[in-house]
């Protein structure tokens, strides 16, 4: 599958609009794997990225790969940064800060998901900006020099995405994770229609930042444990922390995986608002079928899965595919709450 934004991201290196040394030292920030990174070759590339499906598959295609390298000293660091704001100019002040002097950082957003804004931003902490347009994206680029770097302006940014407490204080989020300041409505709502007689062992599926889950631990006393799957790590160290009151307590593990590749078991309950986007704006109801899927197989007979969805994605079919018993439970605000049943025959 093409990847326009990776294309042009790497353009100015393959095009010797900008020179690197023989076999140089690149940092890739929320790197993703494709052909384009192969092109590389034979400079050695260092790939940052805590999203676990793009960790995965950048670990299969044979790169080095790290939720957070440690190292620094690059002679170029390349980014691709997501579209919430602050995520964006914090990724820029760190590619700032892993880039040897006299370095470059390429940055690059497709035209509709704020390649405007990223060459803003781009040239109020860099300077004088170089630019390329293709594959209807922008890619920037400038050296890291001493003389144009706007050094207060990337500590203020280096910040931008940090920790701290959200909802008066109830949670700890960060800018860049699903719904950072906020309750998302279609989690609110399932958690309103969880039972207080879950027991067992059970899972969250795309756990976020906690909120869910806490909310199944403080609605449920029989719950034993309770592991949290989330592909975004960055999310699942934060729902660590909003459920640290009940360490010892309970049995948590948090769990850094792609969902859709199957997960553990057997539980007695699972719940999930799954996501609907991997990147980019369009809709994806496979992302949420292979939750389904992953749920039928990881539950015990006679285990439930209770499911967040919005009303318009098709979800239905692969549930009444996968479990031997579907109902709904709530439709409000464009959300559906649906209970699946798996059977004593494995369905």
């Amino acid at each position: 599958m093409s990847d326009p934004a990776l294309e042009t991201l790497v353009l100015p290196i393959l095009s010797g609009d900008m020179e690197l040394p023989d076999r140089a030292r690149i940092l890739v920030l929320r790197a993703r794997a494709g052909r384009p990174l192969k092109d590389l070759e034979p400079h050695e590339v260092v790939c940052e990225q805590s999203f676990a499906p793009d960790r995965d598959a950048l670990q299969k295609a044979g790169f080095k790969v790290d939720a957070e390298t440690n190292e620094d000293g690059f002679d170029a660091v390349l980014v691709l940064p997501g579209r919430q704001r602050q995520e964006a100019r914090a990724l820029l002040a760190r590619a700032a800060t892993k880039t040897k002097p006299g370095g470059t950082v390429i940055a690059c957003a497709p035209n509709t998901e704020g390649a405007k804004t990223l060459e803003q931003d781009f040239s109020a902490l860099f300077g004088s900006t170089d630019k390329l347009s293709k594959n209807k994206c922008r890619v920037v680029w400038a050296p890291v020099d001493a003389s144009s770097l706007d050094t207060a302006l990337m500590t203020d940014w280096s910040g931008l995405d940090a920790p701290r407490p959200v909802l008066d204080g109830a949670y700890i989020s960060r800018p860049g994770v699903f719904a950072w300041d906020r309750i998302d409505p279609a989690s609110r709502l399932l958690a309103e229609n969880l039972p207080d007689s879950l027991s067992g062992r059970g899972a969250d599926l795309g756990a976020g930042f906690g909120y869910l889950s806490r909310q199944v631990l403080e609605k449920a006393p029989k719950v034993a444990a309770l592991d949290l799957y989330e592909a975004e790590k960055r999310a699942l160290d934060l729902a660590e922390q909003n459920l640290a009151s009940f360490k010892g307590k309970k049995a948590m593990t948090g769990i850094w995986s792609d969902v859709t590749k199957g997960i553990e078991g057997p539980y007695d309950f699972l719940v999930s608002n799954p996501p609907f986007h991997q990147s980019g704006k369009a809709d994806r109801a496979d992302v949420g079928q292979g939750f389904i899927r992953a749920a039928a197989q990881g539950l015990r007979s006679g285990g439930v899965f209770y499911l967040v969805a919005n009303r318009h994605l098709p979800y239905e079919r692969t549930l009444g595919d996968v479990f031997d018993r579907v109902e709904m439970l709530a439709d409000a605000g464009g959300y559906k709450v649906i209970k699946a049943t798996k059977g004593k025959g494995g369905k």
